[in-house]
């Protein structure tokens, strides 16, 4: 959303090939943590094929415990040494359980070491059942490569071992069950701490347990841009200049007005041009904190096909989404999702369109993208009740209570993020008129729930209830 005319260009590439690389070797499982006692796995690892440019790690997972255990509690970490600016995109290549029930992250130790600076955290869906004493999961045959497909420099890598061509219990992958590490050794400094069973007494007095945190709901009730509950609200109405849109174009605090339709009230973003860059007022409201990550996210948005005053055909961008920071061009740590309307087309679309677009990452110079995106060909124009949920299987769209798109765990976010509202044009060919223009997007409501993955249902009954309560606004999402 903030780094160019071209962000919608696809420089994914979309054929995956052949495994690569992972390794092996034996090793005695480590001292159980009490607690985790009578639940143990064993991983058993080959090395999944050849090839210069991808890592094929192969994994079987096996219930060595005494119990039942439910995959979903089951993660696993593979280590690497990360190639200098690189950013890698996970695959599961196919699995007894179901690649529909298998994800992976990228994540860094909090101790890097010369051969551990990264790694690929795997884990289970609910849908992938439990292991029975003994049991084990079946081949969950994975890869990953460099985003930009440059051969890859395994030979550092902490859990790589070429040489382990059949499985084979290897403890340079470790696995946690419930978060507590039941297999493998990690590199130094990067040891699983188990949480020690507490020895003194309990209090004799009952104590309070703190207030429930997590939800950012609002109203959007406010007199005008400059009103001071904005700022104190947490939100941020951009001024100034910079990307995304046509050079030389600012955004103006001024178009943020605020209105009531029955007894509602309404955000309005307004954007004008005259058809030159220095005649464009663009506008975008966001939260001024980056503390949101997984969750649910929903909004209800009016988009309009036409202006308000003036010719119709600017490529413009209607849009609610969330983000962070670009660190470095493939940053892996990036992340982006997307409701999208072009009401007149661009991008090379020359119609209206509505995209969802889950971000991995981008460069913006040469012109590379890596995401996952959904779209409509329809005109959108009118309310629409859009939501997001984010969860450790997925990202999941709606609109107006139906799912819309469902996108791959590679795509989840591993920082916090900003919430965003803004309404921006693309270039200045769709329409070359000099005639002033406006065009309007509108806003209801914004909500977000923490941790918590609501139906559309859920939503709209989270929203009706603060609305009876005359509530206008909450936030107890606690910064990251």
């Amino acid at each position: 959303m903030r780094n160019g005319t071209s962000r919608r260009k696809t420089g994914m590439r979309t054929a995956l090939a052949a495994t690569t690389v992972l390794v092996l070797g034996a090793t005695a499982l480590t001292v159980l943590p009490a607690a985790a006692a009578d639940e143990s796995i064993a991983v058993r690892y080959r090395h999944g094929g050849a090839g210069s440019d991808q890592a094929a790690p192969w994994f079987t997972v096996v219930n060595t415990g005494t119990t039942n255990i439910p995959l979903s509690q089951v993660k696993l970490r593979y280590y690497f040494k990360a190639d200098p600016g690189a950013s890698y995109t996970y695959a599961c290549d196919w699995a007894v359980k179901g690649c529909a029930h298998l994800m992976g992250t990228f994540g860094t130790p909090a101790t890097p070491t010369a051969t551990a600076d990264r790694y690929l955290e795997v884990g289970f869906t609910a849908g992938a059942g439990s292991l029975a004493p003994g049991a084990d999961t079946g081949d969950v045959q994975l890869r990953f490569h460099r985003s930009d497909w440059q051969p890859l420099d395994q030979s550092d890598d902490y859990s790589f071992g070429p040489a382990q061509t059949t499985y084979g219990n290897w403890t340079k992958v470790t696995a946690t069950i419930g978060g507590v590490q039941v297999w493998g050794t990690a590199p130094a400094g990067n040891e699983a701490t188990p949480t020690p069973t507490p020895t003194d007494p309990s209090p004799t007095s009952p104590t309070t347990p703190p207030a429930r945190q997590g939800v950012l709901f609002d109203d959007f009730d406010y007199t005008g841009h400059t009103d001071p509950a904005i700022t104190a609200h947490g939100w941020t109405i951009r001024s100034g200049g910079g990307g995304p849109g046509v050079g030389a174009a600012t955004w103006a605090p001024e178009n943020v007005t605020f209105t009531k339709e029955g007894t509602n009230s309404i955000m309005t973003l307004r954007t004008s041009t005259a058809g030159s860059g220095a005649s464009t007022r663009q506008t975008e409201v966001h939260t001024a904190e980056r503390k949101f990550k997984n969750g649910t996210y929903a909004a209800r948005v009016r988009f309009a096909d036409t202006p308000t005053s003036g010719p119709d055909g600017d490529h413009l961008v209607q849009s609610f989404f969330t983000i962070n920071d670009l660190t470095a061009p493939m940053a892996d740590d990036y992340a982006e999702y997307d409701f999208e309307y072009l009401p007149n087309g661009g991008w090379g679309e020359t119609a209206n369109v509505l995209y969802t677009t889950s971000w991995e990452t981008f460069r913006p110079d040469p012109w590379e993208a890596v995401n996952q995106h959904t779209e409509t060909r329809t005109s959108q124009a009118g309310w629409h009740d859009l939501v997001l949920t984010i969860d450790d299987t997925g990202l999941v769209y709606y609109i107006d209570g139906k799912e819309f798109a469902r996108h791959d765990a590679r795509y989840l976010p591993e920082r916090p993020m900003s919430i965003h509202f803004n309404q921006w044009l693309i270039d200045l060919v769709g329409q070359t008129s000099t005639t002033t223009r406006a065009y309007e997007e509108r806003v209801d409501y914004m909500l977000h729930v923490k941790d918590e993955v609501l139906t559309p249902a859920q939503v709209a009954a989270k929203v009706a209830g603060f609305r009876t309560s005359g509530t206008a606004f909450k936030d107890s999402v606690p910064s990251s």
